[in-house]
């Protein structure tokens, strides 16, 4: 069964709504990405209009911008330290908008999007 963005069956005051057309293909969803920590791995998939969406579905590398110096270097990972989306993804090494990363330069917190941009961009933590 495919996952469905569009409108729901039931009105906000809890009555049915009549459907005046079928599932459009515009509407439908995906499973989500789980970008892991790992040797990089990408997934391109044809959009609508002739445009591609870049999955990342694995990644050793991650961009991060030093605030002090205000620069952007690439930098290994090494580990994923915690995750808010949910706790078990630390453990599966999920990463996410948000997660906290341990890299060479030190703990740096995901501000991208992996699983829709098809990078990882982070901001270092202050000790």
């Amino acid at each position: 069964m495919a996952i469905y963005h569009g409108k729901g069956r039931v009105k906000i005051s809890g009555g049915i709504l009549r459907k005046n057309r079928h599932k459009m293909r515009y509407e439908l969803g995906r499973e989500p990405t789980n970008t892991v920590f790992g040797k990089e791995k990408r997934k391109i998939i044809k959009g609508i209009g002739g445009n591609s969406k870049q999955f990342l579905l694995s990644a050793e590398f991650v961009n991060v911008t030093i605030p002090d110096e205000k620069k952007t270097k690439k930098v290994k990972i090494t580990n994923v330290k915690e995750n808010i989306a949910d706790p078990h993804f630390a453990q599966r090494n999920v990463i996410t908008k948000g997660a906290i990363l341990e890299t060479e330069l030190g703990l740096a917190r995901v501000t991208s999007r992996p699983g829709q941009d098809g990078q990882i961009n982070a901001i270092l933590i202050k000790k």
